[in-house]
């Protein structure tokens, strides 16, 4: 509904004098303006290693920096059972915050020329609906590493599929992965498809053209996502690697980063948390 609808609405309930009619179109206005402003809040986050390395007071500083967010995307989950049981710890330690948490977490990848990882999504029920099983690419699992992970989520009767993904290295050349994302748009043309995780790339460079020219944006343009290993001159990030990249069907209303490194004293204390800072996008569906 449009600002100029809303307005009737408001002027509308101040006119009437009938109180169950005035009472009626407030409740009515208050909704639509509810329904109009609604918004998932999606956060993305390489959590490195994220296993039994991680103490319990890094898992609930993890909780705390998340807990304001709808969805959550976890890329670098160990492959191994401690990984799993960390997204688990996760979970519960958000679900101590105030409202209820479930988790998925991916079967290890395929890659037996690299390293194999997990990739874990946490939601708030109250906010999102799971649609179905959550599923790693199968197309591509020769042609990529660490094959994507995808969850279909449904808020308010719109749905949504995230493509979870963590790219190799720099040096191993992620854009010999990242070319065949042009292609999964028409793998699954019945779904709204938003990219997120460390594409260990920039979002400038060309192999993400083919997207762009599809119609999907970069959330972040410019902004570096990785912790240095120690300061330089004032400045704490390095790469402009983790990123997003959503359709038309969705509309970014708000975006940004969390600099969770400024909660600890040295840079080496806030690497046993991630070397990579949470990335976020709050959005409606069309």
């Amino acid at each position: 509904m449009c600002a100029t609808s809303i307005h009737f609405l408001f002027c509308l309930t101040k006119s009437c004098n009938g109180s169950k009619i005035k009472k009626f179109l407030f409740y009515l206005l208050l909704c639509t303006i509810s329904n109009t402003f609604s918004q998932v809040k999606l956060v993305s986050w390489n959590v490195e290693n994220l296993g039994q390395s991680k103490s319990s007071s890094e898992i609930t500083f993890m909780a705390k920096t998340l807990k304001n967010f709808d969805v959550v995307a976890i890329q670098e989950v160990v492959a191994g059972s401690g990984g799993a049981k960390a997204v688990a710890q996760l979970a519960d330690e958000l679900s101590r915050l105030g409202s209820k948490w479930d988790y998925v977490t991916s079967d290890p990848t395929s890659s037996s020329a690299y390293k194999t990882e997990r990739y874990a999504f946490l939601w708030k029920t109250a906010v999102v609906k799971k649609m179905g099983k959550a599923w790693l690419e199968q197309k591509f699992t020769l042609e990529i590493d660490r094959e994507p992970f995808y969850c279909t989520f449904d808020y308010q009767g719109k749905q949504f599929t995230l493509v979870n993904f963590h790219a190799i290295t720099k040096n191993r050349q992620p854009e010999t992965e990242i070319k065949y994302f042009k292609f999964l748009p028409d793998l699954y043309p019945n779904l709204n498809l938003i990219f997120v995780g460390d594409f260990n790339c920039p979002q400038s460079h060309s192999v993400f053209n083919p997207l762009k020219k599809m119609g999907y944006v970069p959330l972040l343009i410019g902004q570096k996502t990785t912790l240095k290993k120690q300061e330089k001159h004032g400045e704490y990030l390095h790469s402009e690697f983790d990123n997003m990249f959503y359709s038309p069907k969705v509309t970014q209303m708000n975006s940004g980063v969390i600099l969770f490194y400024e909660s600890f004293k040295t840079l080496a204390e806030a690497r046993l948390v991630s070397d990579h800072i949470p990335i976020w996008m709050q959005f409606s569906l069309r």
